[in-house]
């Protein structure tokens, strides 16, 4: 093995050494900063994956998204991302991943993370059916209202006109 996947692996063990423990006294208030935003890289890589297309595009769109949604450095975002994503395709279901959202963040925060899921949905410039299916889905899992949701898609195409993503631009130019 590699140096880098003897590092990965470190770091998916040391999450699952995290995750598996027993309470303790000072874990009992709730999950770590960090598990909260792997649960939610682990929402916005499903929405991410939902039509089957992952571009390049998409991804740098991901990777600026968790370091400015988080204020991480670069290679913070990077390694959530990977985590994340090992913790996406190890679980068969959503609801570990919404249940924290639902319970630990805010309405304000759900509808911060539903914007910037709809920033992925939309970074391709179309809405696939299944993109569409997984956004009422999540939002349903996390306890944010339909009306929310639509909000939440409002907000970020208002957000999208005022300020045009030269992402979002390279994105639409790589799908055609």
């Amino acid at each position: 093995m590699s140096a880098a996947e003897v590092e990965m692996l470190d770091r998916i063990k040391s999450f699952f050494f995290r995750e598996m423990a027993p309470p303790s006294e000072e874990d009992a208030g709730g999950p770590s900063a960090e598990d909260l935003r792997i649960a939610a890289c682990a929402l916005l890589l499903e929405v991410a994956h939902a039509d089957d297309h992952f571009s390049a595009g998409e991804r740098r769109h991901l990777r600026d998204l968790v370091r400015r949604h988080f204020g991480l450095r670069a290679e913070a975002a990077a390694e959530l991302i990977v985590v994340a994503e090992d913790e996406r395709q190890r679980r068969t279901d959503l609801w570990g991943f919404a249940r924290l959202v639902k319970t630990h963040y805010s309405t304000g925060q759900k509808l911060v993370l539903a914007e910037a899921m709809w920033g992925l949905v939309l970074a391709d410039g179309r809405l696939a059916a299944r993109e569409d299916y997984i956004m009422r889905k999540i939002s349903r899992l996390v306890g944010l209202k339909t009306g929310y949701l639509a909000e939440a898609r409002k907000r970020h195409e208002a957000e999208a006109k005022a300020a045009p993503d030269a992402g979002v631009a390279r994105t639409r130019e790589e799908a055609t």
